[in-house]
């Protein structure tokens, strides 16, 4: 995706999310809430290794 990127928040509560994006603006997916920031970024790491081939498991 050219242009995508994560974009990491804090929440009111104080809790962390990231937000992976198009460069269009589009939402592709959103993470669950994380404790920390450093937990965050190491998500985001995660996807950004595990993900790059993944395929599509259709349970429809």
């Amino acid at each position: 995706m050219e242009g995508a990127k994560f974009v990491l928040e804090k929440d009111e509560n104080g809790k962390f999310r990231f937000t992976l994006v198009t460069g269009n603006g589009h939402v592709v997916a959103t993470s669950r809430l994380y404790d920390t920031k450093k937990s965050a970024v190491n998500g985001i790491k995660s996807v950004r290794g595990n993900a790059p081939d993944a395929g599509i498991e259709d349970l429809t």
